[in-house]
């Protein structure tokens, strides 16, 4: 009874050895689980924080979105008069977009000032984000105005775009604009099984990922067959607004896997954002009402 209670004893300690020399990487590989502990089909923590920028001047709306490490920050000012007669629409407003990022927002630590009026990547997302916003707002109800929404990336860890678009839409509901449906945008890949080999001959199946981070997207984009794509919807209609992809596609069928997977990501979306304005509306009714609870601090 001793020997095999020593025994035991042993193997445990052998077991616990092994598992300690194993590196966290291999343990989340092990599990089928990806660099940040998350399953493939799962997007990361999600917060939304509404009228951060409450007590600011000019400001009718804002949002505080947080995808992971990724943070945006996004103030709706609005409808104004326009700056220029010549700018004016007679029959909409005019939805205007800012977008830029902090010098410390990348992750890779590059604090290079950029330009937003020269970079062509913000401009391009700058573009990216209006229209797929004027796809939702209504506009027509604000001839002969416009609407600025001003985007700060404090922190970017991949899905700057699409945390820039639910910060906008936060932001545009904040401020009591009125629109057709909530615009949710989610990102999506599809990456071969192993990153060694993605011939059907060796049965490696490749895996749809939902919300792609920073890590992942600089991993993935030097192999050609792997897949990214940025997508916004509005999930109550099921309509499509934006869906950006720059890689090479093998075929039909491989946008079509990886847009329902980022389709099925703007749901999770969706049910977090519903979630938080709820609970917004829900504290300023009560405060309406005169049962708010104030907490001290």
């Amino acid at each position: 009874h001793v020997l095999t209670s020593s025994t035991t004893f042993i193997v445990r300690c052998v077991q616990f050895a092994t598992m300690s020399s194993l590196r966290r990487t291999d343990l989340l590989a092990l599990s089928n689980l990806r660099n940040d502990g998350r399953k493939p089909n799962e997007i990361r923590r999600m917060t939304i924080q509404l009228s951060p920028l409450a007590n600011a001047n000019g400001t009718n709306g804002s949002a505080l979105v947080q995808m992971g490490l990724t943070t945006v920050l996004c103030a709706a000012i609005g409808p104004m008069d326009c700056t220029r007669r010549s700018d004016e629409l007679p029959d909409r407003a005019v939805l205007e977009v800012n977008l830029r990022a902090v010098p410390f927002a990348p992750s890779s630590g590059d604090r290079r000032t950029t330009n937003p009026s020269t970079d062509r990547r913000i401009r391009e997302h700058s573009l990216l984000i209006q229209n797929a916003i004027e796809a939702s707002l209504l506009l027509t109800l604000h001839p002969r105005s416009k609407i600025v929404l001003d985007i700060t990336v404090l922190a970017d860890d991949g899905g700057r775009l699409c945390a820039s678009i639910n910060a906008a839409t936060c932001a545009l509901v904040d401020a009591g604009l009125a629109m057709k449906d909530l615009v949710c945008a989610c990102s999506a890949g599809l990456v071969s099984g192993d990153a060694s080999s993605s011939t059907a001959e060796d049965g490696i199946q490749d895996v749809e990922l939902m919300d792609l981070n920073q890590k992942e997207i600089s991993t993935y984009q030097h192999e050609s067959s792997a897949v990214y794509l940025p997508c916004a919807t509005m999930p109550q209609r099921g309509t499509v607004v934006l869906a950006q992809c720059e890689s090479r596609l093998s075929s039909v069928d491989v946008f079509e896997k990886v847009l329902a997977a980022a389709m099925e990501g703007c749901r999770s979306v969706f049910v977090v954002m519903e979630a938080s304005i709820r609970e917004r509306t829900g504290k300023l009714l009560a405060a309406r009402m005169g049962n708010a609870i104030v907490q001290e601090t």
